[in-house]
């Protein structure tokens, strides 16, 4: 979905805060695409548990191809965030792709919503 990197970039959200955000932001009934990542008995179900899959296979990818950011040449992007040439950009570039504690934030977020509802 168009909205994780905006999401991420610019307002400066972590996974925990951009499922929160997209979770509000997606409930207008719109279908998810499903997951690159989780499939057969392993596939989202809810509308919560796709929007959570969603923002998990974002920051998974997202970090696996980090690194390769710091080998792009300046470019002009017609976004809200600057198009500079990333010189001084001193986030890490080299990141672990598990994100243990915030994606175990992000599942307690869906159990909880679906203990709201009476959802087994």
């Amino acid at each position: 979905p168009a909205l994780v990197p905006p999401t991420h970039q610019v307002e400066r959200c972590g996974p925990l805060s951009t499922f929160l955000k997209l979770r509000d932001r997606w409930a207008d009934g719109r279908a998810l695409t499903p997951s690159i990542r989780a499939r057969g008995a392993a596939a989202p179900v809810t509308f919560d548990e796709q929007v959570a899959q969603k923002v998990k296979d974002f920051y998974f990818y997202h970090a696996i191809n980090r690194h390769k950011m710091t080998t792009l040449t300046p470019s002009y992007h017609a976004e809200s965030y600057s198009p500079d040439d990333n010189r001084f950009d001193l986030r890490p570039f080299l990141q672990n792709a598990r994100f243990d504690e915030q994606f175990k934030a992000i599942d307690e977020a869906v159990a909880a919503a679906k203990a709201a509802r009476g959802e087994s």
